[in-house]
């Protein structure tokens, strides 16, 4: 079975990334907040599950191989 999250950049500070994400690239459902200084992200509903985790590795990971935040993207397992 595959899974598949969508990500898009709502906001962005000196410190920090505001995401929407899910699994609809119509309706992003949910949001998290990506620290610049330490690569790590909180979920706004408090929920830490896989969606949450998949969206937050492939932004890290895209962050790691451009040397930039992303402007949206998905990943796919």
């Amino acid at each position: 079975m595959a899974a598949i999250v969508y990500f898009r950049k709502i906001s962005e500070t000196e410190d920090l990334v505001e995401y929407e994400f899910g699994d609809d690239p119509e309706r992003f459902e949910r949001r998290l907040t990506m620290d610049k200084a330490s690569c790590t992200s909180t979920v706004q509903d408090a929920q830490v599950d896989y969606t949450f985790l998949k969206a937050s590795r492939k932004l890290n990971a895209l962050y790691t191989e451009r040397g930039e935040w992303p402007e949206r993207g998905m990943s796919v397992s």
